[in-house]
């Protein structure tokens, strides 16, 4: 995709909503942290559901080491692979406590050392909690890329990489929201919505391949 085609589009996606966030709710960067290392395989309403009542009992480290395994298991039990998403929480707010004074961290690299954070977590967290203009790619981020020729690649990173390169920097900073909600309600996987997309003039996506899931 050309550079002016790129900012035309991320124009049209500030226009439409200029301060896109994540559709988890959070208070701090810790609630975020675990918001986003329970979505893993989930979706935000499911993750928001439970950390209502785990957030309300317990938001800090400290707190959910004090809740221990077995009573955070009670608050996230409806959520996929919860058991080893509570290890890895059990085990994060330990590591938080003993390395970071019970902070989340703002470096990539010590961010991915903690359980159950891999690149795509730790890009989150940077952007949305701490404002640093990272881009995570998530199933959603990957197909808008390629579908609409913005970024193609083969894997996560690269698509990664290559978005970094080509999203003007003065979109940066929002750009991974608008993609990740443009991915979740309106270029969704099985029946783009064409139709009624902001962006479908600039698209690479095949003329015939819109009109089958029109």
């Amino acid at each position: 995709m050309h550079t002016e085609t790129c900012n035309i589009l991320f124009r049209r996606f500030q226009a439409a909503d200029p301060h896109p966030t994540t559709e988890l709710c959070y208070q701090s960067p810790f609630e975020l942290l675990i918001a986003v290392i329970l979505s893993a395989q989930a979706t935000d309403k499911s993750v928001n559901k439970a950390t209502a009542t785990l957030f309300a009992s317990a938001n800090t480290p400290q707190a959910i080491l004090t809740l221990g395994e077995a009573g955070l298991k009670q608050h996230i039990q409806t959520i996929g692979l919860y058991n080893s998403k509570a290890r890895h929480i059990i085990a994060t707010c330990q590591r938080l406590l003993e390395h970071h004074q019970g902070q989340v961290p703002a470096e990539r690299a010590a961010l991915e050392a903690l359980p159950g954070v891999g690149r795509k977590t730790a890009n989150v967290v940077l952007n949305t909690a701490f404002g640093q203009p990272t881009m995570a790619v998530d199933t959603h981020i990957f197909r808008v890329a390629n579908r609409t020729g913005l970024a193609a690649g083969r894997t996560v990173l690269a698509v990664e990489k290559r978005l970094l390169q080509v999203i003007p920097s003065d979109y940066l900073q929002h750009a991974h929201h608008w993609l990740i909600l443009h991915g979740r309600y309106t270029c969704t996987a099985r029946k783009p919505r064409c139709n009624d997309c902001m962006i479908s003039d600039l698209c690479e996506y095949p003329i015939t391949e819109r009109t089958m899931h029109a």
